[in-house]
């Protein structure tokens, strides 16, 4: 195996990697936020809003990503009468269905973040007459961060190794690119190099969030 071998096959696969890094960084800017609003909405007190929320978890969280994927890529543009309109770029319904499926996630994380705050910050913040913007802002969302924070970053770094799934609907990622040398060369050598990147990406993923436990000071 020579170095201009290993130079040929680790250029497309870093390009592959780009895309790869690129839906990790949308899916987690916009699922979080997302997840965080799910969340208020199954703790609302208008019934029909929280049954819907908790319905929506339900399927996201019950069913394969995998699946899921396939629906909006494949399934949607079948639809009867609609289905024109629902004719998405590969990677845009690779964006929207990882959006999704993790918002309903990270819905749960944060669920579980505030159950685990004491009642008695809520009564607490009332004594030192916060108002309930206050009260969310400056004392219950930073435990609650806090609190799910591990969580959160665990379900990160599985993102980064589902971003593999891209794989099955045709979307030219870091998978592609080692399958496509592997069928061509006859050799395992780029599953290897691939799982190399992959783990540095974790890695660095890794770090970060230990980083952000240390500047928050979680033990």
């Amino acid at each position: 195996m020579s170095l201009d071998y290993i130079i040929s096959i680790l250029k497309p696969m870093l390009e592959g990697a780009q895309i790869t890094v690129l839906l990790f960084i949308i899916a987690i800017v916009v699922s979080i936020p997302l997840g965080f609003v799910l969340t208020l909405a199954v703790r609302s007190k208008f019934k029909p809003l929280s049954w819907l929320a908790n319905a929506y978890i339900y399927l996201m969280r019950g069913t394969p990503l995998l699946l899921q994927l396939l629906v909006i890529v494949f399934g949607l543009p079948l639809l009867p009468v609609v289905g024109e309109y629902l004719v998405l770029d590969r990677f845009v319904a690779a964006c929207i269905g990882f959006i999704l499926n993790y918002a309903a996630y990270f819905a749960e994380i944060f669920r579980g973040g505030l159950l685990a705050i004491d009642k008695g910050q809520y009564e607490a913040a009332q004594v030192l007459g916060l108002n309930r913007w206050q009260t969310m802002t400056r004392v219950v969302l930073p435990q609650m961060f806090r609190i799910a924070l591990p969580a959160v970053a665990n379900e990160s770094v599985t993102l980064v190794k589902d971003t593999a799934l891209l794989y099955a609907v045709a979307v030219p990622e870091l998978l592609h690119f080692a399958q496509t040398a592997v069928n061509r060369d006859f050799t395992i050598v780029p599953f290897f190099f691939a799982g190399i990147i992959y783990l540095l990406i974790t890695l660095v993923m890794t770090f970060f969030f230990k980083w952000l436990e240390r500047r928050f000071k979680f033990d």
